[in-house]
């Protein structure tokens, strides 16, 4: 790309890892390592667990909760899941997200391309930060995992924060790391409301990583700069 941004803000979560394909992955494995306890093979506990995540996740008040404590997520969704199959027990539950956990991290691989964009931007001098949503001691675990650190001025989790994504103050915060005003940054990200509306209200850009390839729906009213479907595509 030929006009490079003063800066650009990156979430971490399904644009430059593929955190939930990875995820959707080991709850399967876990499934499967568990087959015996539950009594069900993992093909019939898989879909129910899929939908256990979306009645978790799809609730404001759990989203928020459960990204600054993912552990306690993770039992409240595998508990769930088991009281559709008629199984109340809280410690099955327990052991089953600690499997999952311990697994997590390492079943993620950046996407296609990613860590080549981020060492593109940094040899042609663009300085980045890294935002991300979550708890703590998880997204510092991804950051150390695969090294970000090096590619970023600042890297900035809600969980050590104490604020995230909308907040105007971590866009703010990133934006002063980088040395770079608002109105010749970008902000690239998979959440149209965190990481395009948000920093479009600031005067960014807001480039809107479209992963799953499903389109704007027709009705949006947030309307993103650009769509990729791989950060890869910004170089």
């Amino acid at each position: 790309m030929d006009d490079l941004p003063r800066a650009i803000l990156f979430d971490l979560d399904d644009t430059i890892l593929d955190t939930t394909l990875s995820a959707t992955r080991v709850w399967r494995e876990t499934a499967k390592a568990f087959e015996s306890e539950i009594g069900q093979p993992a093909e019939v506990f898989d879909p129910i667990l899929d939908a256990s995540r979306i009645w978790y996740w799809s609730d404001p008040k759990r989203n928020h909760e459960g990204r600054l404590d993912v552990q306690k997520s993770r039992i409240e969704v595998t508990h769930h899941g088991l009281l559709e199959l008629g199984i109340d027990n809280y410690d099955l539950a327990t052991r089953f997200a600690d499997y999952y956990s311990d697994h997590r991290v390492t079943s993620m691989r950046p996407f296609p391309g990613a860590i080549e964009t981020l060492e593109h931007f940094v040899a042609s001098g663009v300085p980045m930060a890294l935002i991300t949503n979550g708890d703590a001691q998880g997204q510092r675990d991804k950051v150390a995992h695969f090294d970000l650190t090096q590619y970023f001025q600042a890297v900035l989790i809600e969980g050590e924060l104490g604020f995230g994504k909308p907040d105007p103050r971590v866009f703010q915060q990133a934006l002063r790391a980088c040395d770079a005003p608002a109105e010749d940054s970008w902000c690239v990200g998979d959440n149209l409301a965190w990481e395009v509306a948000a920093p479009q209200s600031m005067g960014m850009q807001g480039i809107w990583n479209d992963w799953e390839g499903k389109t704007l729906p027709e009705d949006s009213e947030i309307i993103p700069d650009r769509v990729i479907t791989r950060i890869a595509e910004l170089v």
